[in-house]
C-alpha cells in the first residue's frame, strides 16, 4: 500500500483526503493539521454559546460535482429553520430532507443580502442601478459617475494594474467611491500596485455594462442567462457554520481509515532526485518524520519552498517574496443595532437583513462586518434578544495592529461601531471575542508577477501536488479550492503526470465549462 501525506486540514486538504480514500483502497492517508481545528479560514469558532464564521462563507457553486459533494456531507433541509417558521418566510426545501429543528447535520438554504455601507447609507453590492442608488449618491455625484463612466468607455486604460481595471469597468468616480479605499484597506497596497488579474478573477462579469445587460435581461425576461456567482440571491449554509462541514468531513476521513494528526506543523520536506521522500513535522515540541509516496500540500507556497532542500536561488527568492494579508475579527454581542431596517425584508427583531456588509468609510479601519444572526439562527444563543456581529480587519502579522491585546482590539472595534453608527452606545455591548488568521489572503503583488516560474518548478517535483487557496497562492473561492483536490486525485489515480488541470482551475476558462 502506498502512503499519501496531506498537509493542511482546510477545505482542499480534507477534500483530497476524503476523495483519495473514497475512490481507492491503494493508499494509506495521513493528514497533518497544524492547529486543533479544521477548516482553515473556513472554520467556525464557538464562544460562550455563539459561533463565528471566519470571513463569511456562502456555499454556492456552478460546479455540479461540488454541489453533490456538499449534499453528501450535509443534506439540504427538508423543513424550515426556526427563523423561517417564525417569520412565515418561504425557502427552498429538499424532498425528504432533514429537519433543522430536529438535527444538526443539515445544510440550510439562506437568502443573500450583502451591501456596501458608505457615508452612512446602504448601497447594493454589487452596485445596482436602482432609484435608491441615485438618491443615496445625490444628483451631483450621479452626474459625475455617469460622465466618468462614459469617459472610461471612450478612453480605455491599459489593464496593467487593478486600479485601471476597475476604472475601465466602472469609471473613475465610482471606483474612487466604492473600490479604491476598500481595496487599499484589504491589501495594504494602493490598487495601482496590485496585479489586475485579481480583479478579473474576483469580479467576473461585473461592470457598469454588465449591470446594464443584467437589467435589460430582466426587462425582456431572459430566463436563460448565465448565473453570475457574485449576484446570487440564495445560497447553502451549514446549520452550525462552515466549520461544521469540515468537522463532518474529518470524521468521515477517519471512518474510512485515514489518520489525522492535529497540532502537527509541517516544517521540512526532504527531496531527492526530483521527488519528496519525507516530511518532518513538529508536534508537542518534538520533531517527527514521515515517509510517503505522494504529497499533497495546501500550506502556503512560501513556507513549502522555505522548508525544502536544494532549492534554486531564483525560485527561493520568488517564494519568499510572495505576499499575504492577515485577518483579525472581533465578535461583538450587542443588545441591538442602531441601523434601521428599511428593506422591507422580514427579520427576527427587525434587524437589517445583511449577512455581511462592506465598509467604505475612510474614517475607520474596519473592512467588513457580519451579522451572524442572518447567516443562521443557530449561530446565536439568543437570537431574539441579542445581535452577534463580526467586525473584520485586514493587516500584516508584522504590524503593531496584529499584536494588540484583546482589550485594545475590542476598544477599537467598539469605538468604530459608534463612529459609523452601528450602535448607539457602549452600553449596548454585552461581550466581545477576538480571533486572528495568519496568511488568510494570498496577495497579487511583489514577486507574484513571477508566479508562473514558481509553478513550473513545483511541477518538476513528480510526487508533489499543490491545492487550495494558499497551496496555489490564488484567491480561490471554496468550491474552486475543492476542485483543485478533485483534479489532484484524478491525476494520482490515473497516473497522469500532467498537473496543468490542477493549476487551471479558476483561470480563464471555468471548470464547469471545461467539463462539458
Amino acid at each position: 500500500m502506498k502512503t499519501a501525506i496531506i498537509i493542511g486540514g482546510g477545505p482542499a486538504g480534507l477534500t483530497a483526503a476524503y476523495e483519495l480514500l473514497d475512490r481507492s483502497a491503494d493508499y494509506k492517508v495521513i493528514l497533518l493539521e497544524e492547529s486543533d481545528t479544521f477548516g482553515g479560514i473556513s472554520r467556525t469558532v464557538a464562544y460562550h454559546g455563539n459561533r463565528m464564521d471566519m470571513g463569511g462563507h456562502r456555499f454556492f457553486s456552478k460546479i455540479p460535482e461540488v454541489n453533490a459533494w456538499w449534499e453528501k456531507m450535509l443534506p439540504l433541509q427538508g423543513a424550515p429553520s426556526s427563523d423561517d417558521i417564525e417569520l412565515s418566510r418561504e425557502t427552498s426545501l429538499a424532498e425528504n430532507g432533514p429537519d433543522p429543528e430536529k438535527t444538526d447535520e443539515v445544510m440550510l438554504n439562506r437568502h443573500r443580502v450583502s451591501r456596501i455601507y458608505f457615508d452612512g447609507k446602504f448601497y447594493d453590492y454589487p452596485i445596482s442601478l436602482k432609484p435608491q442608488t441615485f438618491i443615496n449618491m445625490g444628483f451631483s455625484n450621479t452626474l459625475k459617475c455617469g460622465f466618468s463612466y462614459l469617459k472610461a468607455v471612450l478612453h480605455k486604460l491599459p489593464e496593467d494594474n487593478l486600479e485601471n481595471f476597475y476604472i475601465n469597468c466602472f469609471g473613475r468616480q465610482l471606483y474612487s467611491m466604492f473600490f479604491e479605499y476598500y481595496t487599499e484597506n484589504l491589501w495594504g497596497r494602493h490598487p495601482s500596485e496590485i496585479d489586475a488579474s485579481w480583479g478579473a478573477q474576483r469580479t467576473k462579469g461585473l461592470s457598469i455594462s454588465g449591470i446594464l445587460k443584467d437589467v435589460w435581461g430582466k426587462l425582456i425576461r431572459k430566463s436563460d442567462r448565465e448565473v453570475n456567482t457574485s449576484l446570487i440571491e440564495e445560497f447553502k449554509y451549514p446549520k452550525l457554520g462552515p466549520g461544521q462541514l469540515w468537522d463532518v468531513t474529518a470524521n468521515k476521513v477517519e471512518e474510512k481509515g485515514g489518520i489525522i494528526l492535529k497540532n502537527a506543523k509541517a516544517i521540512r520536506f526532504h527531496k531527492e532526485n526530483g521527488r519528496i521522500t519525507s516530511v518532518t513535522y513538529l508536534q508537542d515540541g518534538a520533531e517527527h518524520t514521515l515517509e510517503g509516496d505522494v504529497f499533497i500540500s495546501s500550506m502556503p507556497i512560501r513556507d513549502l519552498i522555505g522548508g525544502m532542500n536544494e532549492i534554486p536561488k531564483e525560485i527561493s527568492e520568488i517564494a519568499s517574496g510572495l505576499p499575504y494579508r492577515d485577518y483579525m475579527t472581533l465578535g461583538v454581542l450587542v443588545k441591538k443595532l442602531a441601523l434601521k431596517n428599511m428593506t422591507g425584508i422580514k427579520t427576527i427583531g427587525d434587524i437589517v437583513p445583511d449577512c455581511w456588509v462592506y465598509v467604505q468609510d475612510r474614517s475607520v479601519k474596519m473592512g467588513r462586518f457580519q451579522i451572524y444572526n442572518n447567516w443562521s439562527p443557530y449561530l446565536v444563543r439568543d437570537n431574539h434578544n441579542t445581535v452577534w456581529v463580526g467586525l473584520e480587519y485586514f493587516c500584516n502579522d508584522t504590524d503593531d495592529f496584529w499584536n494588540q491585546s484583546e482589550k485594545e482590539f475590542a476598544a477599537l472595534g467598539i469605538e468604530e461601531m459608534l463612529r459609523i453608527g452601528l450602535i448607539a452606545s457602549k452600553d449596548d455591548v454585552l461581550d466581545t471575542h477576538m480571533e486572528k488568521v495568519s496568511k488568510a489572503y494570498p496577495a497579487y503583488f511583489d514577486t507574484y508577477s513571477r508566479i508562473d516560474e514558481l509553478v513550473s518548478y513545483l511541477n518538476t517535483i513528480e510526487n508533489l501536488y499543490c491545492v487550495g487557496r494558499n497551496g496555489q497562492h490564488r484567491y480561490n473561492n471554496l468550491d474552486h479550492s475543492m476542485v483543485t483536490s478533485f483534479e489532484t486525485v484524478n491525476c494520482i489515480l490515473s497516473g497522469n503526470s500532467d498537473k496543468s488541470a490542477i493549476w487551471n482551475v479558476n483561470t480563464e476558462k471555468e471548470y464547469h465549462e471545461e467539463k462539458k
